[in-house]
């Protein structure tokens, strides 16, 4: 009963949030609740929904005071000449652009942390998607897409769990997986360059084409919508807003599984705060906006990059170190309270979502460990497979690692379930080796699961809509984490017995 239960449950929210019937925050604490209590929960519901809500308290600060930071470092033009520079560098081709921002979030990545890198690519790219009129379902899945395959490097979360569930080095795990590793980033730039000349034919189609002018890419409106916009000096917010709009609006309702949600303008064509809340909207259209800090710049990037370094070597807790940030950030670029509270309300939207998607978020984990569906629906799995498939072992590892990292934490499964997968395998023949390289083959898709909260902070951050990028990013995360997959068992570093 917990096994059908826990996939009813997954089945339903899955649906919901695709469908757009329920939004992720209300399905993440509807739909588990009422599953638990179909599973004897009782009253004792409430104890599971708290125990894994005070587990995500770090998380949920460490998200707050990063979308406030970075908010502010946005705000005050930190980021407007990185723009201008990869701008000059990709020109106004959405082609490079997505490109760009593969190369960007694959550079980012390999500091082995999602959320870092979510932030620092949003804050570096959305700007320029909303300048050139993309969607930025097209950012999320990209950068989803990328930062999932590289999450196999040894210092990142399911190496260095499976390496410790099964105890070998995992060097010895992740090395033979190059090969592998390899053919998923180049399967994810394949799909980044495809996405990128969709967005140029969907954008020709509205009136923005892209001509070449001496072998560089000249942007030539030819509805008058927004490039003067950007460039005009004193626009009104309204009417930044309005002739933004126009194209973010259009680039989320004309793209293929893009809704209008998706785009920022659809919250922020009154020229209020957008939907991404980092201020964002007109980072890139309005270069007189009154929170600029031209003066503070170097003090701004000397700060972030402290901040940054302080990150890497870790030693401070990240939530903490945020906090401090903060607090120096607004006191030099806002000495005035009344800028400072200003400032904080301008990205009360972004904090307020992403921090209830994580608090949400700790209902499904709660409920499904507390009432016992995640161990049943482990055990059923495990006892499904017939002995005939022994020598298969590896690669059936590698297909369950896609859904079940997807539907339950990295934990849970590399602590929880591989294991026991590696225990039967081994009567076959089967190394603890492959099967470790095998389980890590699914994290293209882990990382864009709800339970995932560095991918509710990309959503967030970028005003779109969790199905949204579902929709979008998972048969592509399912091709890559397949191929991935593929090549392991062809050039031999997941064996079969």
């Amino acid at each position: 009963m917990l096994v059908i239960l826990g996939f009813a449950m997954i089945l339903v929210f899955m649906t919901l949030i695709m469908t757009k019937r329920l939004s992720p925050i209300l399905a993440l604490i509807l739909v588990p609740t009422i599953f638990g209590l179909f599973a004897g929960a009782g009253l004792g519901i409430g104890d599971m929904v708290m125990d894994a809500i005070a587990s995500m308290s770090s998380t949920a600060a460490l998200l707050l005071f990063a979308i406030i930071y970075f908010g502010i470092m946005i705000d005050v033009g930190l980021f407007d000449k990185l723009v201008e520079f990869i701008l000059k560098v990709a020109g106004n081709d959405p082609v490079k652009v997505v490109l760009g921002t593969a190369l960007l979030t694959g550079g980012v990545s390999l500091d082995g942390d999602g959320s870092t890198t979510f932030i620092v690519v949003t804050a570096a790219m959305l700007p320029i998607y909303q300048r050139l009129e993309m969607s930025p379902v097209v950012l999320t899945c990209v950068a989803g897409l990328i930062n999932g395959t590289l999450n196999i490097v040894p210092w990142g979360g399911p190496t260095a769990r499976a390496s410790s569930a099964l105890q070998i080095d995992a060097n010895e795990i992740f090395v033979p997986m190059v090969p592998s590793l390899v053919a998923g980033l180049l399967v994810c730039f394949v799909f980044a360059y495809v996405l990128g000349i969709s967005e140029r034919r969907r954008l020709a189609k509205n009136g923005v084409a892209w001509v070449e002018d001496r072998g560089s890419n000249r942007r030539m409106d030819l509805v008058g919508a927004v490039a003067g916009a950007g460039t005009t000096a004193g626009s009104s917010a309204g009417t930044t807003a309005g002739g933004h709009g126009h194209g973010s609006g259009s680039a989320a309702s004309a793209n293929d599984d893009t809704t209008p949600e998706a785009g920022p303008a659809s919250a922020n064509d009154t020229g209020g705060p957008s939907g991404t809340g980092l201020g964002l909207s007109n980072t890139a259209l309005d270069p007189n906006r009154a929170t600029l800090r031209p003066k503070l710049f170097w003090f701004n990037l000397a700060l972030t990059v402290a901040v940054m370094v302080l990150l890497i070597i870790d030693i401070l807790p990240l939530p903490y170190l945020f906090m401090i940030g903060t607090v120096i950030a607004l006191m030099v670029n806002f000495p005035k309270m009344k800028d400072q509270q200003e400032e904080l309300a301008s990205h009360a939207t972004a904090i307020i979502s992403v921090v209830a998607m994580v608090m949400a978020a700790g209902v499904l984990t709660g409920i499904m460990s507390g009432t016992g569906m995640v161990d049943a629906m482990a055990e059923w799995l495990v006892e499904v497979i017939p002995n005939s498939m022994g020598p298969y072992m590896a690669v059936i590892t590698g297909l369950l690692s896609i859904p079940m990292t997807f539907f339950m934490s990295n934990d849970a499964f590399y602590f929880g379930i591989l294991p026991v997968l590696a225990e039967t395998a081994s009567h076959f023949g089967i190394s603890a080796a492959d099967m470790a390289r095998a389980s890590i083959t699914g994290q293209p898709v882990h990382m864009q699961s709800p339970l995932v909260p560095a991918i509710l902070l990309l959503v967030s951050l970028s005003g779109v809509e969790l199905g949204d990028h579902h929709k979008k990013v998972l048969w592509r995360a399912l091709i890559v984490a397949l191929v991935m997959l593929a090549v392991g068992v062809a050039v031999g570093v997941i064996g079969i017995g």
